[in-house]
């Protein structure tokens, strides 16, 4: 019997809502590509953004608590955990009735996943990962006032709560992912990058920092033997000179030109740079990353579309 080609898919924030209604009319959307993938033969891991989740999750208990309805905040990891299975359970009920829909009997099983970071990890003294919702410059010095949180400007379109992003080591749940894989299952997995744990005397525990889930799915297709690692958002290709007239896309790159890009400033610290970053961490591996559109996603593994990044 032919190996099939196992993906590892890492869907942007473009493929998720920022209300449960209105993620659910998104992801019904966003399976129509990914179950494409799939009906081609592939085998398909799926991890998934968390930001805007995760971060309405910590607010909504935040608030809960400041009335005197809780005793306290809601800890980072708990809401992971939490986003974790709200989007798993929106992805897996979507991609499953589209492979229902065209008669493909499989079945798609969200892991509540951990991953390890390292509690040295620099991240944890400087917090940078944006999460939750858009603020008024007066909204978020409030907030921070009144909750302690890290309020900072993000890319022009207002202000949101920081927090730190540790890299990932490891992915505890792995050997659990490659199982289900070999079962013939489609597995969401490493969802908001995993709830970030560290190892304190031979047990593992939880931290409040939220992992980048372009690194951690890098991570988990390094650790699973992925023959690719697909990274989905919202334009075709990498591009150069990125929104001017003299704006080049990009089909193929090497780490090496990657590198060269970076130091000039050509990729934006808030969304491609590091996609392209854990593009190049797997393509050390010998393999290709890919970073594409989701509209395009079977064009992008066709050599049709997307920038192909190779050690």
């Amino acid at each position: 019997m032919e190996r099939m080609t196992k993906l590892v898919i890492a869907l942007g924030g473009n493929a998720l809502g920022k209300t449960p209604y209105e993620q659910l009319r998104l992801v019904r959307e966003t399976a129509k590509p990914i179950v494409d993938l799939i009906e081609a033969g592939n085998a398909v891991v799926i991890a998934h953004g968390n930001g805007p989740q995760v971060g309405m999750i910590n607010l909504a208990f935040s608030t809960a608590a400041g009335d005197g309805a809780i005793q306290s905040d809601m800890p980072f990891p708990e809401c992971g955990a939490m986003s974790q299975g709200y989007i798993g359970y929106h992805l897996q009920n979507s991609i499953q009735n589209e492979l229902f829909a065209r008669g493909i009997r499989k079945t798609v099983t969200t892991l509540v996943t951990q991953v390890l970071v390292d509690e040295t990890d620099p991240a944890f003294s400087h917090p940078t990962k944006p999460i939750g919702a858009f603020y008024s410059k007066e909204e978020a010095e409030a907030i921070a006032r009144e909750k302690g949180y890290t309020m900072v400007e993000d890319a022009g379109r207002g202000y949101r709560q920081v927090v730190p992003s540790p890299l990932p080591i490891d992915v505890i749940e792995k050997e659990a992912v490659n199982t289900l894989i070999d079962a013939g299952q489609v597995v969401i997995t490493v969802g908001g990058g995993g709830i970030p744990v560290v190892k304190k005397d031979g047990k593992l525990v939880g931290v409040p920092a939220v992992i980048d889930k372009d690194f951690a799915s890098a991570k988990l297709a390094e650790l699973v033997h992925a023959d690719r690692l697909v990274i989905l958002t919202a334009v075709d290709r990498v591009a150069i000179r990125f929104g001017t007239p003299e704006q080049k896309e990009l089909s193929r790159m090497t780490a090496k030109e990657a590198e060269r890009y970076i130091a000039e400033g050509q990729f934006a610290p808030g969304s491609m740079l590091p996609k392209v970053r854990a593009a190049m961490s797997f393509a050390a591996t010998g393999k290709e990353a890919i970073i594409a559109s989701l509209e395009n996603a079977a064009a992008a593994l066709r050599g049709e579309s997307g920038t192909v990044i190779v050690r």
